[in-house]
């Protein structure tokens, strides 16, 4: 794993930029701030200034809809299959993010990654904090990043700048400066993640996030992302089972990425089980919680987003 705390330039998620990267992308344009030519046609064509095309494909990227390559000793960029069908204008799901569902889908899509780690995947893989501050966040993630990745060139400065991101990409704001959480509306988010409000932002540097229920996450996201997540523990075995406790608090796992609370991982795989029996199963073994899933639903996982978004546009 490799530390990545910059390439935001500081700028968080907005609606409509993963729209605009993976149709640009998909007219031959190249998201570039290294060649002029480059990103004088990006500038033009998406309307924003050069930061904020770095930033475009930083967070296209970074959700896996979209990739640099190089061939040839040329750079050029792809739109990965998942990106194509959500945001594409000729066929996308789901193209201006309308779909509370398909947030929650870019959110696990950006932390369901092991190779770079960001104060996001940080947070959402392996902090443990419920209540905190955000001086005391910082200094945590700098010391746990020099041990995750065995990298120290990094800078606290450049940390805080990737968690000032972090924040303002995730946080729901309260009208209230009072230190309590608050009721937002549509109107004061500033990024489609904040619409999960998985962190709430109590002022003066204190921000709150509970282990809950998430009754907006649908089940079918949910088991698109447990599937994931034993593809991705079982990728050396013949083995389809994974504890309840690794589901819950392993790194990468559901639990931890949407921050679910034990009743709430409980009643997701429980409607899991009642809707779909003949794929997925857990059981209470001597006091050990196993689930298991056949191999047909681990090879045509997909198809539980096909299902959730209506079927007949999903070509992966």
């Amino acid at each position: 794993m490799k530390p990545k705390f910059t390439g935001h330039d500081t700028f968080p998620l907005r609606y409509g930029w993963l729209f605009k990267a993976i149709n640009f992308i998909e007219n031959n344009g190249m998201l570039s701030v290294s060649d002029a030519d480059q990103t004088s046609t990006a500038i033009s064509q998406l309307g924003v200034g050069k930061n904020m095309v770095g930033a475009i494909k930083y967070w296209a990227e970074s959700a896996s809809l979209a990739r640099t390559v190089i061939q040839d000793r040329v750079h050029r960029q792809e739109v990965q299959s998942i990106g194509r069908s959500l945001f594409s204008k000729l066929s996308g799901v789901d193209p201006y993010l309308e779909d509370i569902g398909t947030i929650w889908l870019v959110h696990f899509l950006l932390n369901f990654d092991d190779e770079q780690l960001t104060a996001y995947r940080y947070f959402f893989n392996y902090s443990n904090s419920i209540y905190f501050d955000k001086t005391k966040f910082v200094s945590d993630l700098f010391e746990d990043a020099v041990r995750l990745t065995g990298n120290d060139s990094f800078k606290v400065a450049t940390v805080k700048k990737d968690v000032d991101c972090f924040l303002a990409t995730y946080t729901s704001k309260s009208h209230s400066s009072v230190k309590k959480l608050a009721a937002v509306d549509e109107d004061h988010f500033s990024s489609p993640l904040s619409e999960l409000r998985l962190i709430n932002d109590l002022g003066r540097g204190f921000y709150q996030c509970d282990l809950d229920d998430r009754p907006s996450l649908p089940l079918n996201i949910f088991i698109y992302s447990l599937v994931e997540f034993f593809k991705l523990v079982n990728k050396d075995s013949k083995v389809n089972q994974v504890s309840f406790e690794d589901i819950l608090s392993r790194p990468l796992s559901p639990g931890k990425i949407f921050k679910l609370s034990e009743a709430g991982l409980g009643r997701l795989l429980d409607e899991a089980v009642s809707e779909y029996g003949r794929h997925i199963s857990w059981v209470d073994s001597l006091g050990l919680k196993q689930v298991t899933i056949d191999d047909d639903l681990l090879v045509h996982s997909v198809d539980l987003l096909d299902e959730y978004y209506g079927g007949g546009k999903w070509n992966l």
